[in-house]
C-alpha cells in the first residue's frame, strides 16, 4: 500500500459526551478471522448516542460510531474463505458472538452471554472511509440497491422486517405501525408488502398522505382521535409495532389489541404503563425485538429488492458528520441521514 493511501478520515468521539470530530488515522489491518471494509455509506442512527453521551456500559474511547454500514470488502484476515476482495457488502448492529455459550448453542445468537461484539461499539463502526469488523459481521448486499438506499436497511431495516416476520401475524391481519419516522416509514412498507391489513399511527392528520402513499390502508391521528378504539372497531390488532421512543404514546394504545394480539416494542423508550388487566383477559402480551444477525440482514435486503422497500434519506459527506448527527436528533429529517465518504 502507498503512503498516500495510508491514512483515512473518521468522524470518532473522543470521550463520553464528546463532538464528532473528523481526524486522520492509520487505516486498520484486518486481523484474523476479521475483513476490512472500504465504506460507501453509512447511516446515522438514534443508538449511536450510545456512544456519543457514553450510556453504554463499558465503551472505550475514542471510538467511531456507526452500525448502517455499506461498502466493498477490501481486505481479508487469515482464516477469511467466505469473503473476497471486491465483494459488496454491509454491517449491521450485531457485530459477532461466540458461538459456543448456551444462548449461542440454542440459535440465540443476539443474546451471546461471552463476546457479543455491536458495530460501532465494541469495535469502530462506519463513520469512516475504512472499517474492520469480524468476518461473520458481514452480509452479501444485492447488486440492485445502491449503497446510500441500502445504508438504512443494515438497522432500522432490519430491526422492523425481522420484528414483523416474527410477530406471529397473517396475511389479512390487522397490524398497525405506531409512528411514522425513520423507522416507522420502513415497517409501513413492510407490513403492506408482507399482506398484512395496515394501519399507520401517528401524531397530526398531516402525517396521512405520507401513510397512504407508504401503502396502509387505514391512519389514525392519534392526537384527534382514540387510537385504540379506533383500532377496536377493525377488530383489533393481532400486532402492533411500537417505532416510537414514547413510552405514554406506547401505553395510549395497548387497549387496541385484539384476542391474543401482541405489542411489539423496537423502539427505546425509558418505561411504560401496561394493564395487567389487558393482558389477562384478552391474553394479549407485550415484548421486545432485538434486530438480528448478518443473516436476518440478507434476508432483509433481499425482500427490499423483490418488495420494493425503500428508505427516504437525507445525506450529508463524512466531513459534514457532526451537522448530520445533530439532524438525525432534532428529529426533522425525512427520515433517515447517511453519511455518505466520496
Amino acid at each position: 500500500m502507498s503512503g498516500a493511501m495510508r491514512t483515512m478520515r473518521v468522524a470518532q468521539v473522543a470521550r463520553a459526551g464528546g463532538s464528532l470530530d473528523i481526524v486522520k488515522r492509520e487505516i486498520p489491518q484486518p486481523g484474523d478471522g476479521w475483513v476490512r471494509v472500504k465504506v460507501e455509506a453509512c447511516g446515522i442512527c438514534h443508538s449511536d448516542s450510545l456512544v456519543k453521551d457514553g450510556h453504554w456500559p463499558g465503551i472505550q474511547y475514542p471510538r467511531v460510531p456507526g452500525h448502517e454500514v455499506v461498502g466493498t470488502v477490501d481486505a481479508v484476515g487469515a482464516g477469511v474463505t467466505q469473503w473476497k476482495p471486491g465483494q459488496r457488502v454491509g454491517v449491521g448492529w450485531h457485530g459477532g458472538h461466540c458461538g459456543h455459550c448456551d444462548a449461542c448453542r440454542s440459535g440465540n445468537f443476539f443474546a451471546c452471554q461471552v463476546d457479543l461484539k455491536v458495530t460501532g461499539i465494541s469495535f469502530d463502526g462506519g463513520y469512516a472511509e475504512y472499517l474492520v469488523a469480524p468476518a461473520i459481521a458481514l452480509a452479501a448486499m444485492p447488486d440492485e440497491l445502491p449503497a446510500l438506499e441500502a445504508a438504512p436497511l443494515m438497522c432500522a431495516g432490519i430491526t422492523t422486517y425481522n420484528a414483523l416476520r416474527n410477530s406471529g401475524a397473517q396475511p389479512g391481519d390487522v397490524v398497525a405501525i405506531l409512528g411514522l419516522g425513520g423507522l416507522g416509514h420502513l415497517a409501513v412498507q413492510y407490513a403492506v408488502k408482507m399482506g398484512f391489513k395496515t394501519v399507520g399511527i401517528a401524531r397530526g392528520q398531516d402525517k396521512e398522505p405520507l401513510a397512504r402513499k407508504l401503502g396502509a390502508h387505514h391512519y389514525i391521528d392519534s392526537q384527534a382521535q382514540d387510537a385504540a378504539a379506533e383500532l377496536q372497531k377493525l377488530g383489533g390488532a393481532k400486532v402492533i409495532l411500537a417505532t416510537v421512543t414514547n413510552g405514554d404514546a406506547m401505553a395510549a394504545v395497548q387497549g387496541g389489541l385484539g384476542l391474543n394480539g401482541c405489542m411489539v416494542i423496537v423502539g427505546a423508550a425509558d418505561a411504560m404503563q401496561v394493564s395487567p388487566l389487558l393482558l389477562i383477559m384478552g391474553r394479549r402480551s407485550v415484548k421486545g425485538w432485538y434486530s438480528g444477525t448478518a443473516r436476518d440482514s440478507e434476508d432483509t435486503l433481499s425482500f427490499s429488492v423483490l418488495a420494493g422497500v425503500r428508505s427516504m434519506n437525507e445525506s450529508y459527506p463524512l466531513a459534514k458528520a457532526a451537522e448530520a448527527y445533530d439532524r438525525m436528533m432534532s428529529g426533522r429529517a425525512r427520515f433517515r441521514v447517511v453519511l455518505t465518504m466520496n
